[in-house]
């Protein structure tokens, strides 16, 4: 069993078309180190995730600024609320310098948050001192998230 960077199941090659199933298979994903499982209380079995095994498609916001709340809606169904307990990271491709955003949605299974809603945070980012140096990031729980250096947004 695979899961696509897209967030497709897919199983023997081919992709699992019915959300039920999709939905009941990442209700015992789990992630052990660097590796992830589908555990049952009868089994273990490894699956190949190439980048997040979840997809965040969408996100509300409730409040302004430092107050503001974001909830993101992951494409099987699970709503993170972006905190201490559920942090946004982002990673930068060192080539690229693309980024690429996650939440954490649950016990170490992390949701890459697709393109669209990633347009939609930097909307809301603003500069903040972070660790001694000026960011650009996003609050939510009154949780700063840094996005990326402030004096990097030019490059």
């Amino acid at each position: 069993m695979r899961i696509a960077r897209d967030g497709t199941w897919f199983y023997l090659g081919t992709p699992i078309g019915r959300f039920e199933l999709v939905r009941l298979f990442s209700s015992i994903l789990r992630k052990d180190g660097d590796d992830y499982f589908l555990v049952t209380p009868v089994e273990k079995v490894g699956i190949t995730v190439e980048d997040a095994p979840f997809v965040a498609t969408d996100f509300t916001v409730t409040g302004e600024g430092e107050a503001q709340v974001l909830t993101f809606t992951t494409h099987v169904g699970d709503d993170a609320i972006a905190g201490p307990e559920h942090p946004i990271r982002v990673v930068r491709d060192p080539d690229t310098g693309e980024p690429s955003p996650y939440v954490l949605v649950r016990h170490n299974l992390e949701a890459l948050i697709d393109r669209k809603s990633f347009y939609r945070l930097v909307e809301l980012c603003s500069h903040h001192e972070h660790e001694g140096q000026s960011w650009f990031g996003i609050w939510s729980s009154r949780e700063f998230f840094p996005v990326i250096p402030s004096d990097q947004l030019a490059e």
